[in-house]
């Protein structure tokens, strides 16, 4: 069994002390603090967090962020909310993704015409990549 701690005073000296909202309620001797156990949810790797984050910055939507990454675009956009990240207003440009294998990869890199003209960042994303690339709009 999980031995749980005060979380106000950290100490082990706890009681059961009823139960609330279908939750264990806990007593704790020491400090009198009333508090219920913590909610143990679906944690996602702050990789993704990043990779989130990071996509996000270079101009791709939360739903396009949610289909290449496969999380919920609600949880792309808490996350841009909770870290304060402003994205950058750039009018002349818009991104363009590839998702590329590590053969197509080459190959991408390989044709020099997609390589002049537009600035290009490569990034991992888990057994792929994604080449990101900022053209400017035609006028």
């Amino acid at each position: 069994m999980e031995e749980i701690n005060c979380p106000k005073c950290h100490n082990e000296n706890i009681v059961k002390s009823g139960i609330i909202k279908n939750k264990q309620r806990y007593l704790c001797k020491k400090c009198n603090y009333f508090f219920t156990v913590n909610k143990i949810g679906k944690k996602i790797d702050n990789y993704y967090v990043t990779k989130a984050l990071q996509l996000y910055l270079e101009g791709l939507s939360f739903r396009e962020i949610e289909r290449i990454i496969g999380v919920s675009h609600v949880s792309i956009s808490n996350w841009v909310k909770s870290f304060n990240i402003k994205k950058p207003a750039n009018s002349n440009y818009h991104p363009t993704y590839k998702i590329l294998n590590h053969l197509e990869l080459v190959e991408y890199i390989r044709n020099k015409d997609t390589l002049s003209g537009a600035g290009m960042i490569i990034t991992e994303l888990g057994d792929k990549f994604m080449a990101i690339k900022w053209e400017r709009f035609k006028k």
